[in-house]
């Protein structure tokens, strides 16, 4: 049974991809400092679970002596309005604390890694729908780091034969996704509609946004793992929605009449933005298969019982 280390994996997107891993009949073990992840999202499964910090240098030895066979990098500073208001905590969890991930898996000799970059490192687009061979310029602090990693990644293959998988990803959402810690527009939503507030849009609500289900999102990493070769692709559903379509979508799917409040745009955030997966499809044999109205509305029922405290 082949061995993979997910570092984030109590998070949102990681404890999905765990749970993908034992459903493809890996060992799994996670590795998290558990700032923003959750103990609940993966203590009921059948895996090790660590409670320690990529930032912490000790973790390069601490990740090699797991004698991981694969390693799927979730963990991560997440939010781009955070990083925009401290610029260092960013660079030291994405940057840093990657590295010292990467060099892990170079002295573990492992077989691949599998790293989460973001859309934020095209940054404003030029064209759409954005492909991985669109132009990198990043508008955020956030997207810098997601960029400067892919770059270390290149460099550890060309110098210390480290293979790698880049998963560029849209805007993910989905059951888990914490408001407060994470950030997500779709889990800003949901828990305001599970508390019956009226939520904040930032700007017009006419930005468009590119959204991933989490559970496919999970199938793409497994599939990113397993495949030939060092690869850099997009996972998205290529659609796009406003942000103000998508309120109204939930607010029809929640079955209750609230409105929205606007204020000012944020700085950072980019206006519009719909990835190309047509690569990823024929590289990784994967599509995205939850539909937005599906997805939503699982969402929306997690985060109810969550708000009751039935989960």
């Amino acid at each position: 049974m082949s061995r993979a280390v997910v570092t984030g994996g109590a998070g949102f997107i990681g404890s999905h991809i765990v749970e993908e891993l034992l459903a493809n009949n890996y060992e799994v073990i996670v590795v998290d400092n558990f700032t923003t992840g959750h103990y609940r999202n993966i203590s009921h499964l059948p895996i090790k679970i660590y409670d320690y910090d990529i930032t912490d240098p000790s973790c390069i030895d601490f990740i090699s002596s797991l004698n991981p066979e694969y390693i799927i990098h979730q963990a991560a500073q997440v939010s781009v309005a955070e990083s925009v208001h401290d610029i260092l905590h960013d660079e030291n969890v994405n940057v840093k604390g990657s590295l010292h991930v990467i060099k892990a898996g170079i002295k573990a000799s492992i077989k691949k890694i599998v790293f989460a970059s973001s859309a934020a490192v095209y940054g404003n687009p030029h064209f759409l729908p954005v492909t991985t061979d669109h132009p990198t310029m990043p508008e955020s602090p956030y997207g810098l780091t997601k960029l400067t990693v892919e770059r270390y990644l290149q460099m550890a293959y060309k110098f210390y034969q480290l293979p790698y998988s880049i998963l560029r990803y849209s805007n993910v959402y989905g059951p888990r996704q914490d408001a407060k810690g994470e950030g997500g527009v779709v889990s800003i939503f949901a828990d305001k509609i599970a508390e019956g507030k009226a939520p904040v849009i930032f700007g017009d609500g006419e930005q468009t946004r590119d959204f991933i289900y989490v559970k496919d999102v999970a199938k793409a990493n497994v599939k990113a793992m397993e495949a030939q070769g060092n690869i850099c692709v997009n996972i998205s559903t290529q659609t796009k929605i406003t942000v103000k379509e998508l309120w109204e979508t939930m607010v029809k799917a929640g079955d209750i009449q609230l409105k929205a409040e606007h204020q000012a745009a944020r700085p950072g955030d980019i206006l519009h933005s719909t990835l190309c997966n047509q690569k990823t499809l024929d590289v990784l044999n994967w599509v995205p298969q939850t539909s937005l109205e599906t997805g939503l509305k699982e969402t929306l029922v997690f985060t109810r019982s969550m708000l009751q405290g039935t989960k």
